[in-house]
């Protein structure tokens, strides 16, 4: 696992961190956004190094934006004592580490999460790959970064937005581990919360599967729980005008698999009650039109999950217990998608 380092003072403590490392380069991997808000907070405290930053949003998380980062490296002189630190959200995060990793085979990389999605999630697990074709992570590889260093105060430069979208993978964490946990997550006033705390416990739920199963071969599956039919609402508006943020769309999944938990492993209808209260408190509802329905579901095919034509999901028991590899029918999942067009908002 990767060395998670909880900073309060985030420019003494990357530059105490690189102080005892060697690296023949240092380069910064930031999005049009992070290197005007979040990278000035570091600047001055790292040593000699040169800064790539591709335009922010999920739209740029491609090979062809991975080939302008490969030919910065190339062009910067980077060998494979190189070091890269990556300074952004979920998509930094991703496509930094992708491009260090297959880099000359791999050169070492650092996250500096900047985004709640990021601290929680997306920065922790050695998850990385970029989206292809209009598939959500189509193409990735599994690489632990150097170091995850996670400062709450990035969370200050976050529209609101952006705050919720990464509460999304919070209550995840609840729902697929600790139903305490879940409880406990405000649905009024969630934005004043103390998120120092909740991000050391959300980072603690996954480090704890993520160690038990690294390769996503068994266990690690739970933590992909409202990620099949949300990833594939979120690949199908990627490039709409109604595109949503990876954290709505994973709310809009979490509804519809409790839905397929309540069908197939009888989650009981009060949880479902629990579950539909809490998200709908926090997110509301977003239209998907009955004629969307088809290509959807066509997506939740790509699904990495997946074994040949099986559709596999991770469903809920209850709440705090989650369940993978449950074989989901192709009309369940339009069953699914109708229940939350018909949710109260």
């Amino acid at each position: 696992m990767e060395k998670v380092i909880y900073s309060a003072q985030i420019a003494k403590d990357i530059q105490r961190y690189l102080d005892t490392r060697k690296y023949s380069k240092l380069g910064v991997i930031a999005d049009s956004h992070t290197v005007q808000t979040c990278y000035p907070l570091l600047q001055s405290s790292l040593p000699e190094h040169t800064v790539f930053a591709f335009e922010a949003g999920e739209i740029h998380k491609n090979l062809d934006t991975c080939t302008q980062i490969w030919q910065w490296m190339t062009e910067q002189g980077f060998d494979r004592k190189a070091l890269v630190i990556n300074i952004g959200g979920g998509v930094t995060g991703d496509m930094g580490g992708f491009c260090a990793s297959t880099y000359k085979r791999g050169i070492r990389f650092i996250n500096i999460p900047t985004t709640l999605l990021s601290q929680v999630d997306a920065s922790v697990g050695g998850k990385l790959g970029i989206d292809f074709m209009g598939f959500k992570n189509h193409i990735g590889v599994f690489t632990q970064p150097e170091a995850v260093i996670i400062s709450d105060i990035f969370l200050q430069t976050l529209p609101e937005a952006e705050l919720r979208s990464g509460y999304a993978e919070i209550i995840k964490h609840g729902l697929i581990s600790n139903a305490n946990y879940f409880e406990s997550l405000k649905t009024e006033n969630w934005q004043t919360q103390n998120w120092k705390d909740i991000i050391e416990v959300s980072v603690g739920i996954k480090e704890s599967v993520v160690s038990r199963d690294p390769r996503e071969e068994g266990l690690r599956k739970i933590l992909n729980f409202g990620h099949t039919i949300g990833h594939a609402v979120e690949s199908h508006y990627l490039d709409s005008p109604n595109h949503l943020l990876h954290g709505e769309a994973i709310a809009v999944g979490m509804l519809a698999e409790a839905f397929l938990s309540q069908k197939y492993l009888r989650l009981s209808h009060e949880d479902l009650q629990k579950i539909e209260s809490k998200i709908l408190g926090v997110f509301g509802k977003v239209s998907i039109p009955d004629d969307d329905f088809e290509a959807i579901v066509s997506l939740c095919f790509q699904d990495k999950k997946n074994e040949g034509s099986i559709l596999n999901f991770s469903l809920l028991t209850k709440i705090g217990q989650c369940e993978y590899n449950i074989a989901v029918g192709k009309d369940e999942i339009f069953q699914s998608l109708r229940y939350y067009n018909d949710l109260a908002p």
